[in-house]
């Protein structure tokens, strides 16, 4: 009984330890931050923003040619080019064909506030983004059934069929999926949120591709639930727009959750 007794207690120690080993482990690695790799792009973004803070590079600054920085930052043409035409859709700076890349004239701090919302927007996670999404798709619907116009319906029709057209042919159509919505953000006259629509575009192809949203099970009641938000917009029906609308994206709101 004593040897028993014994093992019991030894077995209730070693428990222990193991406990306060984990707990130690634990609180030591709370210590260490975590390392975030970033992309070329955004580190050629961010270099960007330091020569801004720094005051090396001013409004009305003209860049060196992509070449030029691809050389000597080690990276490629192509993601200089990425990080430029990502710059310049935000209106930080502008493509001159004959006098290069020039930084726009607006306050220094106004770029480096933009510039941080930027590189903040690459991390922002899936479900914001669709949450972000389905408040703009439901506005935009409902404008684009009350302003759309004949070549609206054109443009929209043209731009199904496409959507359609690649999906029976076996392929991927997240691009023709979201250039339907651009189209309608298009439609309803409001610029504004067509740009918000493309801020936010990027991110979500990159996550739909990422996380496998799209699969040919669904792809069906994808062109139906089209054609119904396309039928409500001719319609000039703007509240079974914004039903229709919702009704599409209700998936996508139950995945991201």
């Amino acid at each position: 009984m004593l040897s028993i007794e014994l093992t019991s207690n030894n077995f209730i120690i070693l428990v222990n330890q193991f406990l306060v080993n984990q707990f130690l482990l634990h609180k030591m690695l709370d210590s260490f931050e975590k390392i975030e790799i970033k992309s070329p792009v955004d580190l050629i973004i961010s270099q960007i923003n330091n020569l801004i803070k720094s005051g090396a590079l001013k409004p009305g600054d003209r860049l060196p040619s992509e070449r030029k920085l691809a050389e000597h930052l080690g990276v490629t043409r192509t993601q200089v080019r990425d990080a430029i035409n990502k710059l310049q859709f935000y209106g930080i700076v502008r493509v001159n064909p004959q006098s290069g890349t020039v930084v726009n004239g607006i306050g220094i701090t106004a770029l480096e506030g933009l510039i941080t919302d930027i590189l903040n927007l690459e991390k922002t996670g899936f479900k914001p983004l669709v949450e972000t999404r389905i408040l703009l798709e439901k506005e935009a619907a409902r404008l684009a059934a009350i302003n759309r116009t004949e070549n609206d319906i054109i443009v929209l029709t043209d731009a199904l069929q496409s959507y359609k057209s690649k999906l029976h042919g076996g392929e991927v159509a997240v691009e023709e999926d979201l250039l339907f919505h651009i189209k309608i953000a298009e439609a309803s006259g409001n610029p504004v949120l067509k740009s918000l629509m493309m801020i936010i575009t990027p991110d979500i192809v990159h996550n739909f591709l990422r996380l496998k949203v799209c699969n040919e099970s669904n792809n069906n009641k994808t062109i139906k639930q089209h054609q119904k938000i396309l039928d409500k917009i001719i319609e000039q029906d703007a509240e079974g727009a914004i039903s229709a609308m919702e009704d599409h994206l209700s998936n996508l709101k139950e995945f991201s959750q």
